[in-house]
């Protein structure tokens, strides 16, 4: 049974948090993160990314990036930008995108169900990628940067939601991206334990986003553990800061693809190639968008398709039968020559957000066919974990994107 556990918080000083809170650090390449933080000197970025601080030429995996990274964050406390709350709490991260809403909770889960399972992954991890957060957590000595984890609803943790909702915010702006935050403290004991049993109860967590972060967590706690022998299991480093949201208010957006050439077809030869193995019509429709699990838009030479999967090729295995998996099967691998997605520089990758005018635009600049998909939906997402599987790269993209610096957890 999954333990999640309050903590007490790190966060900004109110009259500074939305200048602080800042988008997760990968989501910038080294440039763009650098603009940000010239552009708001308050940025979580500086911390989060912190080799905007060092000339473009100082390699940002140097020690001395990451103690940069510690020195700003217990500056920042120290000088009152940051504020820590006087006991342990839960709190309520509540996201507004175009009018919806969605209501995370923030809390720590524990190390120990992650290595157990009962925190569940989609998604294997690379060792680079670990190392730098890896890096940054130990020697700031502090997590910055949540986990995005998803629970099956229950009734009373949402009406425990509803009911602090009711009281006045301890943040609440809108950021650049027109994304409204809000920020409640659950800090009442009645309430803290109706949280606590619940999810005591729940026998499986997900994680939807953020396994490099989770993995990287992990393995600060381990080895925290193995330079105190002695710890008893309620030292802060045998958690890591999560925020979790339950599957009844999740949104996966599509995760499209674009690819830079026709492996050698001609436009007419490829699309009679993809007759073959799909439905094919044009798309005369003013929403190309998929309507449907089974069916994606193609978009070339200035056309879009409608292209749906024939049902013999249907599957209900948790992996094979994703539309993603359907695609690289049928279209990917076969026709387009694009054996691992991963690697292949032939392929790129483009998150739901976008729209699908950044598909034309690709298309338009650097690729030659785009593929509209399906998004994947948080059941799948749970058959997969579920089955101790693995998604195929960028099957799922969520949005909104939750804010750095709003919560740290120190270890």
């Amino acid at each position: 049974m999954a333990t999640i556990k309050t903590f007490v918080g790190i966060r900004p000083n109110k009259d500074k948090a939305d200048k602080i809170a800042a988008l997760p650090y990968d989501v910038y390449s080294r440039a763009e993160a650098k603009a940000e933080v010239e552009k708001e000197a308050l940025s979580f970025l500086r911390i989060d990314r912190p080799e905007t601080q060092f000339p473009d030429d100082v390699d940002m995996y140097d020690d001395k990036v990451y103690q940069k990274a510690r020195e700003i964050l217990w500056d920042m406390v120290a000088k009152g930008d940051f504020i820590t709350e006087e006991k342990a709490c839960y709190y309520i991260y509540e996201l507004t995108m175009n009018g919806r809403v969605q209501d995370g909770l923030v809390a720590c889960a524990s190390i120990d169900d992650y290595l157990n399972n009962i925190i569940k992954k989609h998604e294997n991890t690379r060792e680079e990628k670990e190392q730098d957060r890896i890096r940054h957590v130990d020697i700031c000595g502090a997590q910055t940067g949540p986990i995005y984890l998803a629970y099956r609803a229950r009734t009373a943790i949402r009406e425990v939601i509803e009911a602090k909702k009711r009281e006045e915010a301890l943040y609440d702006f809108t950021s650049d991206d027109g994304i409204r935050h809000r920020v409640f403290c659950i800090d009442s004991p009645e309430q803290i334990e109706v949280i606590r049993k619940e999810f005591a109860n729940t026998k499986e967590i997900y994680i939807a986003d953020g396994h490099h972060r989770a993995a990287s967590a992990v393995k600060v706690g381990l080895k925290r553990r193995a330079e105190h022998p002695d710890y008893d299991g309620s030292e802060e480093f045998n958690t890591f800061l999560s925020v979790l949201f339950s599957d009844e208010q999740l949104m996966i957006m599509d995760y499209n693809r674009v690819v830079r050439d026709l492996n050698g077809y001609t436009p007419e030869e490829f699309v009679a190639k993809v007759g073959e193995v799909f439905e094919v019509a044009l798309d005369e429709s003013e929403n190309h968008y998929p309507t449907k699990k089974g069916e994606f838009g193609m978009y070339l030479e200035g056309t879009w398709y409608r292209c749906n999967v024939h049902m013999a090729d249907m599957c209900t295995d948790p992996v094979e039968g994703l539309d993603v998996s359907i695609l690289q099967k049928k279209l990917l691998t076969p026709i387009l020559g694009i054996d691992d997605p991963r690697i292949d520089k032939r392929i790129d990758f483009v998150g739901g957000i976008r729209g699908l005018a950044e598909l034309e635009k690709r298309v338009s600049e650097d690729c030659k066919v785009a593929f509209a998909m399906y998004p994947t939906s948080i059941q799948e997402l749970f058959d997969v974990a579920d089955a101790d599987m693995l998604m195929p790269p960028k099957s799922t993209w969520f949005e909104p994107k939750m804010r750095s610096g709003l919560f740290i957890h120190k270890i």
